[in-house]
């Protein structure tokens, strides 16, 4: 979880300072601010498609599990390899079972690591301290927790890491400490009220420090990073109606809806509504967790299935969603609406003053398309629910 959004960051502080960079992610290619391919691209033909164009000095590519085991890299060295977290996600598929097995596959990318480059690991994430432990390379850590005993043993010895600490991202290197920023001033921790941005905010720090650029200029280029549909589309973005609120994030394992949750914990609102989905190719108990987790967060539940079946019915992904719902509350309100613009149209003329709307979408440009044209309709006076 967060490679993405780690991924643009990190491209977003390296062009800042001067390079022209081209970065792969989970929705499209790009160059500089150009997307020149469209879809999720984040195994080797799209790395390819990057180290290939003669105009990019600086590559930054997001890589995924399924990629690796399909055909590898699509590079023979890195000089810098972030691993943000080894999370219950996609086991089950293609003989991955266990996060030991998921581990030796994101594996690959530390073994890619130069010997003199860096692998830059979470040392919140034991599986991550398992590659730190196995590295061919030099390792850096980063951590939420300054106390973490993998820091402070890895800083004794004169090691490099990115912690959050009093409410700053801090770079440390042995005993000394070089605060970054306060985190309630970095736009994408939405006032350092969602720890896994933080995260991401702390990997994407520590890799570009680690590449020798300023930390005055990634400040700035932290500051300057803002959430939205146009810099991170399908992560936390959110849009502001007159009665009510919209938002929009790519959430869709267990780990990601935690995080959500997290977030709406924050939010002061008297009724919250989400639209969820579940992806046919995860285990039963991952999809009924979804369900489980929707009815901690949620007031009102709208459960949409017309995409990522992989191999089940919708029926049988629906009921399992119920299942977790009912599990935690069997008087839970949720209803079913297929269609995923119908279900979008459905939530708001459910909203009142204050309300909240999560759309926790795997079709992402549908849904940003479909709410960016009603807030044009409320804008023009023609919105009408």
């Amino acid at each position: 979880n967060g490679k993405t959004t780690t991924t643009r960051l990190i491209a977003h502080i390296v062009k800042n300072n001067g390079h022209r960079v081209g970065f792969t992610t989970s929705d499209g290619v790009y160059v500089q601010n150009t997307m020149m391919l469209k879809g999720d691209t984040t195994g080797p033909v799209s790395a390819e498609f990057i180290l290939k164009d003669p105009t990019v000095d600086f590559a930054v590519l997001e890589t995924a599990r399924g990629g690796i085991l399909r055909a590898g890299l699509g590079f023979g060295f890195c000089d810098i390899g972030v691993v943000t977290n080894i999370q219950e996600d996609h086991l089950g598929l293609a003989d991955i079972h266990t996060l030991d097995d998921l581990t030796r596959v994101k594996g690959v990318v530390v073994d890619a690591i130069k010997k003199d480059g860096w692998a830059v690991l979470n040392a919140d994430n034991e599986y991550c301290v398992r590659m730190g432990k196995n590295a061919h390379c030099k390792v850096a850590y980063f951590s939420m927790h300054e106390n973490n005993p993998i820091i402070k043993s890895h800083c004794k010895k004169g090691g490099i890491a990115c912690i959050y600490e009093n409410g700053f991202i801090t770079i440390q290197k042995g005993d000394w400490k070089i605060r970054v920023q306060r985190t309630t001033l970095i736009p994408v921790t939405f006032g350092g009220t969602v720890p896994f941005m933080i995260e991401n905010v702390l990997a994407a720090t520590l890799a570009t420090y680690l590449y020798d650029f300023k930390t005055d200029d990634i400040k700035i280029s932290l500051e300057t990073f803002i959430p939205s549909a146009a810099q991170t589309p399908g992560r936390m973005n959110i849009f502001n109606f007159k009665d009510f609120r919209f938002m929009i994030d790519f959430a869709h394992n267990p780990a990601g809806f935690r995080g959500i949750k997290a977030f709406l914990d924050h939010i002061d609102s008297p009724l919250k509504i989400g639209i969820i989905a579940g992806t046919g190719d995860r285990r039963d108990e991952d999809i009924r967790e979804l369900g489980k987790l929707s009815a901690e967060m949620f007031d009102y539940i709208i459960i949409r299935q017309e995409k990522h079946l992989r191999g089940r019915t919708a029926e049988n992904i629906v009921g399992l969603l119920i299942e977790g719902i009912n599990s935690v509350d069997k008087n839970k309100t949720y209803e079913i609406v297929p269609n995923e613009i119908d279900a979008i149209k459905h939530s708001m003329s459910l909203a009142r003053p204050g309300t909240f709307i999560v759309a926790l979408s795997d079709v992402i440009d549908n849904a940003i398309e479909t709410v960016q044209n009603y807030q044009e309709q409320e804008r023009n006076g023609t919105f009408n629910m």
